[in-house]
C-alpha cells in the first residue's frame, strides 16, 4: 500500500513579512504514524520540488518534529517533492492533504491534484486532509460532477482560529465558510486548537495541527482492522 502526501509550494503572505509554507508537524506527525507501519509515502506538491515549512511551525521541542528535521532522507524528501505530472494515481490507496497557511493559495485551484485524489477515492480508495489542507478538497469533483464534498461531515481550521491567530486580513478566505459554501455539514470541537476529526465514509478531515496524528491513525484502523 501506498500513501501520497501533499504539501504546498506556497511560502508568502501578501503583507507579512514571516514566511509561510508547510505546517511542519501536519507532516510529521502523520508520517510517524504511517512509518512505524511500514506504509510507503511520496511527497508531491502543485510544483514539484522545494516544499517550504513555515517558520513558526519549526518546533524542534516536539520530538516528532526533531526526529524527522534531523532525518537526511526525509529532507531530502521535503526538498525533491514530486509534480503532479510524475504521479500515477492508481498506484495509492490513500491521498492526504497537509496544510500550513500556504496551501490556502496553490491547493484549491489545482486541476491535477483534484483529478488524482478523485481517481484514489473512486478506485475505493481513502482522502484525508488536516487544517488548511481541507483546501484541497473544495473543487475536488467525482465523475458524475458532483463536488466530493457536497452532504459530506467535514472540519477544517475554523474561523476562531483563524481570528485567534491574526492571519485574518491575510488569508484569501475563511476555510470553515468556503467549505459550508460548498454544501459539506461543517463540524469542529467546541474549544479552538484541540483535536478534532471527522470522518465521512473513505473521508477523513482534521480540524487543526493537533489532529494530523489522529487522522492518519484513523485512516491505519479503517484499511486494516475492519
Amino acid at each position: 500500500m501506498k500513501v501520497l502526501i501533499v504539501c504546498t509550494n506556497h511560502d508568502s503572505y501578501p503583507a507579512k513579512t514571516n514566511k509561510t509554507g508547510l505546517w511542519l508537524n501536519e507532516l510529521t506527525h502523520f508520517y510517524d504514524v504511517m512509518a512505524r507501519r511500514r506504509i510507503i509515502m511520496d511527497f508531491v506538491s502543485p510544483l514539484g520540488g522545494a516544499i517550504p515549512v513555515d517558520e513558526r511551525s519549526l518546533d524542534l521541542k516536539d520530538e516528532c518534529n526533531a526526529r524527522y528535521w534531523e532525518d537526511a532522507a526525509f529532507r531530502e524528501k521535503l526538498q525533491n517533492s514530486l509534480k503532479p505530472s510524475d504521479i500515477i494515481a492508481s498506484d495509492y490507496r490513500v491521498i492526504y492533504f497537509a496544510g500550513g497557511h500556504g496551501a490556502m493559495w496553490d491547493f484549491e485551484e489545482n486541476i491535477e491534484l483534484q483529478t488524482i485524489a478523485r481517481t484514489i477515492y473512486e478506485r475505493n480508495g481513502m482522502i484525508i486532509a488536516v487544517a488548511h489542507g481541507v483546501c484541497g478538497l473544495l473543487n475536488i469533483r467525482l465523475s458524475d460532477n458532483t463536488l466530493l464534498i457536497q452532504d459530506k461531515y467535514v472540519t477544517g481550521y475554523s474561523n476562531v482560529e483563524e481570528a485567534l491567530v491574526s492571519f485574518v486580513s491575510e488569508v484569501p478566505f475563511y476555510l470553515e465558510d468556503k467549505l459550508k459554501e460548498h454544501g459539506a455539514h461543517y463540524t469542529k470541537a467546541m474549544i479552538p486548537f484541540v483535536e478534532f476529526i471527522e470522518m465521512d465514509e473513505r473521508l477523513i478531515t482534521g480540524q487543526n495541527s493537533h489532529s494530523a496524528r489522529k487522522v492518519a491513525s484513523k485512516a491505519l484502523e479503517e484499511l486494516f482492522e475492519k
